[in-house]
This record gives C-alpha cells, structure tokens and sequence, in this order.
C-alpha cells in the first residue's frame, strides 16, 4: 500500500508539472494590446501591461481576469476594444488547450498507475 502511494504521488506530481511548465512560448500575441495602449493614460497603460505580463508567464486565468477588468473602461478607443476582443479569443483558447494538455496528461498518469499495481 505504501508503494502505490509514492506511485500515485509521483504521477500526480508529474501531471501538474507538465500542466504548469507548459511555457513552450505564447500561442497568444500580445502585439494587438500593446500597439493599441502605448499611449493610453498611465493607469490603463498600466492595466494593459499586466495583461501582457500575464500572457507571456501563461497565466491566462489572471489574463482573462484583467481583460475583463480593462474591458470594463469607458474611455476605450474603438483601436483599444477591438484589441481587447481579439487577445481575449486568444487566450480564451490557449486556456482550453492547456486545461485539455492537463486533462489528458491526468488521464495517462491515471492508467500508468493502474499499469503499474500488481495484478490480484
């Protein structure tokens, strides 16, 4: 029992590395954002930044949470909104794909575990 429980740790552990370093570089381009508030007032120029911070460390639940933060402005340019709808599919999708990457890697570790019991 003691054994399946460092296999299970193991696996598990390895699932959510995979899932979490899956930095291969940003499928999501960042160009529509920061073209569109270079100029923008420090505050939203701010904001707009933390989304690309955001972006490029993969952390694209925060991504999502700020685009809808700075959605939120009523100051945007038509340039800016239309960025902010572009990036957000974007990242919309690239959180998909990882939550799938994730959802399968958990389902490989689940079946090499089971491989890897002794047979009764």
């Amino acid at each position: 029992m003691k054994l399946q429980k460092i296999i299970l740790t193991t696996l598990l552990a390895s699932v959510f590395a995979v899932a979490g370093c899956n930095k291969q570089g940003s499928s999501v381009d960042t160009t529509p954002i920061e073209k569109s508030f270079s100029s923008a007032d420090a505050t939203t120029k701010s904001s707009a930044d933390s989304v690309v911070t955001e972006i490029k460390n993969a952390n694209y639940s925060g991504a999502v949470a700020d685009l809808q933060k700075l959605a939120a402005n009523a100051k945007l340019t038509p340039e800016q909104q239309q960025a902010i709808k572009d990036v957000m599919a974007q990242v919309q999708k690239a959180l998909t794909d990882t939550a799938s990457k994730a959802a399968d890697g958990a389902s490989k570790a689940a079946s090499d575990l089971q491989n890897s019991l002794p047979k009764k």
